[in-house]
């Protein structure tokens, strides 16, 4: 099963570069752009990565990015996620960026975006395909999601949606409604963070007043039976993060993950990272985990990685040619 999970072709719809940033990077990137961290050690980094909730993890996030400050440092941190999502067997990837959490900084937008996307383009050469999407912050003010939207304009040829991101409890989605407004008109593609710590009426939210084409956490839309029903019913996936999950507190344990039961129901559910380098594991150890903790059949992990597929935002051409492939490793795997 573990080398069943780890050949069979997968997508991942749900990873913050900027939380694929490894310790032993962190500090790299430190020295190279004389940053001072407020950790001695690569343990004494892996030793704060024991949070309480969202916010205590976003403390110790927002100071690993202050070390990215080039267009080769973002290059660097993407290329080095690429590698590892194609030794996953990732054939396609959606990676969210946060451009405010750099040019708040003053870290310019183009030396942001210019780094992601051109190793976004190497990325081809791994046999991984990939979309940027700009992640808004939710605890920053709608204006502020509106000016880097602004920003991201002469961009939107190659940024293929946006989405909402960092601290959810006490800024729902109605907050940016006009920002995304603005997002659909331009012609982007919309998803966002909903459900993970706020309430099922997130989830409402984002699909009414956002137009999002999937949801991304969305694990409490359990206590809301009508959500539920029409998450079903319209297929909209939802972006589940387990290792994240259990880091940031949402279920105690793997064995109380709700994904197995989210699945059985007919749900879209699709497994990913989030923010690898703090929550102790890529996509593949997502699939272990889940697998082991719930028993999962390699039934299961099949529809979990068909979903990924069907999940993301490419075309419905380049969804069958993935499926296609994943469907004849099926055929030729015993397990």
């Amino acid at each position: 099963m573990k080398s069943f999970i780890h050949n069979i072709p997968k997508a991942e719809l749900h990873l913050h570069i900027e939380g694929s940033l490894e310790p032993e990077m962190m500090f790299e990137l430190a020295e190279r752009n004389q940053v001072e961290l407020p950790y001695r050690s690569v343990d004494e980094i892996r030793a704060a990565y024991q949070f309480e909730n969202l916010q205590s993890f976003l403390d110790v996030y927002y100071v690993g990015s202050s070390v990215l400050q080039t267009e080769q440092d973002f290059y660097d941190l993407t290329w080095a996620y690429l590698q590892r999502a194609a030794a996953q067997q990732v054939r396609h990837t959606e990676i969210f960026f946060d451009p405010q959490s750099h040019t708040d900084r003053g870290i310019p937008f183009e030396t942001v975006y210019s780094g992601i996307y051109r190793a976004l383009q190497a990325g081809t050469e791994l046999g991984v395909s990939a979309y940027p999407i700009l992640c808004f912050l939710r605890h920053l003010s709608a204006e502020s999601a509106m000016e880097t939207l602004e920003q991201a304009l002469p961009y939107k040829d190659t940024i293929r949606a946006v989405g909402l991101d960092s601290s959810e409890l006490g800024h729902p989605p109605s907050k940016f409604r006009q920002v995304f407004d603005k997002a659909r008109e331009a012609g982007f593609l919309t998803v966002a963070h909903a459900g993970e710590e706020g309430p099922p009426e997130y989830i409402w939210e984002a699909i009414q007043l956002l137009g999002v084409s999937r949801i991304d956490h969305g694990v409490r839309c359990i206590e809301d039976p009508k959500l539920v029903d029409y998450l079903i019913e319209h297929q909209i996936p939802l972006t589940v993060c387990p290792l994240s999950n259990i880091k940031l507190c949402v279920f105690d344990a793997m064995t109380n993950h709700n994904l197995k039961q989210l699945l059985d129901l007919g749900l879209c559910i699709t497994v990913n990272s989030d923010d690898p380098a703090y929550f102790g594991g890529y996509v593949g150890e997502n699939f272990q985990e889940i697998q082991s903790s719930l028993h999962l059949s390699n039934r299961d992990i099949y529809q979990l990685a068909k979903n990924s597929f069907t999940a993301t935002l490419l075309s419905d051409e380049e969804k069958r040619s993935l499926i296609l492939e994943l469907d004849e490793f099926m055929a030729h795997t015993a397990v």
